[in-house]
């Protein structure tokens, strides 16, 4: 419904058939509508149909989900999140297919497992998550060639013989033949541990040895005094020794956050992408072993380590929005919005600032339009529209010069990401004359503030008058 809806509000503005289908697969993703819906809808909104919904068809209604029936089965699941479809089923005396619709199509539930994490962090720990992404992100922000000097590396055991996982060892049957079968097993005792270092370019330096782990840090350190280290909290890489050896040759070091393999390239992208292809096969003697951990490491390509940094990047970002607890990997929010001042008050031949901040991931799609009719504002003589964004937060400011009457009115400010949308409005309202001139203009100065810094500021206000200066701002 909501796609619908954005393809009548292109045909309202008289946008292209060709351009909404691209703004919708911008907007929606891999949900988008097929390209022939898109022109079907399209073509019923411009020969005048006003409605968004399916016309309604001939059936035999449904009497298993109704309201009633719909308000039961959530009662019994919140008491019970372990009950099953079929035990719901039995208990309100319907069909299993429509308790499960219940479930999937009206409660939008599903059911899954409970995850494994390396630690049940605290609220100090999370917090902790957070500062560091957040951190990272305005450094990046600042210099955008920060990851470009970045060397991450740390160690790993490989071994003779890894148990393949249990989507390695899937294969398809005809339905006449019996399940597959294997024994279980563990992983062998023949292993050698394999200490690797790279950047956003590829592989710098791997070794296979049982040196202590400050001689690997000084050979990496020693070879260019300009890259930043990153490396896990593992006892070994916090030692007084690694420390000491870090001191002396002036390396700067990248943060990680404890307890946080998810933020660590070598954990989320090296090592697994490394080990995989090896399961499931025997290795005999370390030299063995050795061969196959360097062919593998061989075949990753340039491109591959670039994407892992930027999936590093976007992964600061799942980290702040799941406010630092550990984040599954398509985390996605949908578009929050909030607006500091809902009724804004100016006098005809001034300047009016109309601000809205929105909160999604990934990044929303932002505008401003006018009621009535919804009509999109551009940047003009007439109108200053600046979206700045930082981290998942988009801070949307509105400036509107010599307003005029026909200028006052609702204004609203939308959001949309492949996940939802969402809208706030804002009341523009005259003023009374004032005994004090007011100012006509807004300050350059403030505006050029405002495109250098994303302002954040709390407002205990909903009511903001234009020009109108409190005494205790004066003083």
């Amino acid at each position: 419904m909501d796609q619908r809806t954005c393809i009548k509000f292109c045909v309202k503005n008289e946008i292209k058939c060709a351009d909404a289908f691209r703004m919708l697969t911008v907007a929606y993703g891999e949900s988008t509508l097929d390209r022939c819906n898109v022109y079907r809808w399209y073509k019923m909104f411009s020969e005048g149909r006003e409605d968004v919904n399916d016309e309604e068809r001939a059936g035999r209604p449904s009497t298993s989900t109704t309201d009633e029936k719909i308000n039961e089965v959530e009662k019994m699941i919140l008491a019970n999140r372990r009950i099953t479809v079929r035990e719901v089923a039995e208990d309100l005396n319907i069909s299993i297919g429509s308790c499960h619709s219940i479930f999937i199509n009206d409660l939008g539930m599903r059911r899954v497992t409970a995850k494994f994490v390396p630690k049940l962090l605290n609220c100090d720990q999370k917090q902790h998550r957070m500062n560091i992404a957040n951190d990272m992100l305005d450094s990046v922000r600042d210099d955008p060639n920060l990851l470009q000097r970045v060397i991450t590396g740390d160690e790993a055991w490989v071994y003779g013989y890894d148990v393949e996982t249990k989507a390695q060892s899937s294969q398809w049957k005809l339905p006449h033949e019996p399940r597959p079968k294997k024994a279980r097993q563990v992983r062998s005792n023949v292993k050698v541990l394999l200490t690797v270092f790279f950047d956003c370019r590829g592989v710098v330096h791997h070794e296979f040895s049982c040196h202590r782990v400050e001689q690997s840090i000084m050979n990496i350190t020693c070879k260019n005094k300009n890259w930043l280290l990153h490396h896990d909290n593992a006892p070994a890489h916090t030692s007084l020794l690694v420390r000491d050896v870090l001191a002396k040759n002036n390396t700067l070091m990248m943060p990680q956050p404890p307890y946080s393999p998810d933020l660590a390239p070598c954990a989320f992208f090296l090592f697994p992408k490394l080990k995989r292809p090896m399961k499931g096969q025997r290795y005999a003697t370390l030299d063995e072993i050795k061969t196959a951990s360097k062919e593998e490491l061989k075949k990753i390509f340039k491109n591959d380590f670039l994407k892992c940094f930027e999936d590093w990047k976007n992964r600061w970002h799942k980290c702040i929005i799941s406010h630092g607890d550990y984040f599954e990997g398509n985390k996605i929010v949908s578009p929050v919005m909030w607006i500091p001042h809902q009724l804004v008050g100016t006098q005809v031949d001034t300047t009016a600032e109309l601000d809205c901040h929105a909160e999604a991931y990934p990044g929303s799609i932002t505008y401003w339009a006018r009621e009535p009719g919804e009509q999109v504002i551009l940047p003009s003589a007439k109108y200053d529209v600046v979206a700045k964004e930082r981290a998942y937060k988009t801070h949307m400011r509105l400036v509107i010069r010599n307003i005029e009457r026909d200028d006052l009115g609702t204004y609203k400010c939308f959001a949309k990401n492949s996940l939802g949308s969402t809208e706030g409005s804002i009341n523009l309202y005259e003023l009374p004359p004032s005994t004090s001139e007011p100012s006509n203009e807004v300050s350059s100065n403030r505006l050029k503030a405002f495109e250098e810094v994303l302002p954040l500021k709390v407002v205990l206000l909903d009511i903001r008058v234009e020009g109108h200066v409190s005494p205790k701002d004066r003083d």
